[in-house]
């Protein structure tokens, strides 16, 4: 879009088609999942399976701990309550940072969450995705899912681990 590189555009060429697990819009960066498996895909982003993705974000000025209370108990955007979320600091400062997670996935849900308190989202990166974990894994770069994190989205998705019907694997 507008001429800028997309996620597509680190796939190396010759793989199978992949199907992305969600969204990262432009002004984020973190963990995202491609599959060559459509139906998984499409299953850990239903909004009926809750799936929880974690973020660190880091805000502009220090929220009060009725602004961080309201968040965690979910407020009405777009005219829906959202689920509740989970909140914790991890760094104070004049903008300091937290971990979020969330098990909705409206488009710009978090960065909504802290603009309706008055602390708009200053940074925001996706750590976490079900059972992945984003760890150390450098921007821009890719790695195979380990058999016990296929076998965790697997049993999100309520099938058997391994290989499903149609003999693809998560990547």
């Amino acid at each position: 879009p507008e001429g800028r590189p997309t996620v597509a555009d680190l796939v190396p060429r010759g793989m199978p088609r992949l199907f992305p697990a969600g969204r990262l819009d432009y002004n984020s960066e973190g963990l995202l999942l491609l599959t060559d498996d459509g139906d998984l895909a499409r299953n850990l982003t239903h909004p009926s399976r809750k799936i929880p993705k974690t973020y660190q974000v880091k805000l502009k000025g220090r929220p009060s701990q009725s602004a961080i209370g309201r968040v965690e108990a979910g407020i009405l955007l777009d005219g829906r309550k959202t689920a509740p979320a989970m909140i914790r600091p991890l760094k104070q400062g004049p903008n300091p940072w937290f971990e979020i997670r969330v098990t909705e996935g409206r488009k710009h849900l978090v960065r909504k969450l802290f603009d309706a308190v008055g602390h708009p989202v200053l940074k925001l990166k996706r750590t976490g995705f079900g059972p992945l974990l984003l760890r150390d894994l450098p921007p821009g770069q890719t790695r195979a899912l380990l058999p016990s994190e296929i076998e965790g989205l697997e049993y999100r998705r309520g099938h058997k681990a391994g290989r499903n019907r149609a003999g693809r694997n998560p990547a």
